[in-house]
């Protein structure tokens, strides 16, 4: 099992205005940002 990982206040609000800038796609961003698609939505 791996470890469970943390993500700070800035990185979430980060990731969420990625999101709604709408400019890519859930897919895209989750990549970039070394996450699950799943988490994102």
């Amino acid at each position: 099992m791996g470890v469970r990982r943390r993500f700070s206040a800035d990185f979430k609000v980060e990731v969420v205005l990625e999101i709604l800038k709408e400019e890519k796609s859930i897919s895209q961003l989750a990549s970039e940002y070394g996450i699950h698609q799943s988490q994102l939505i």
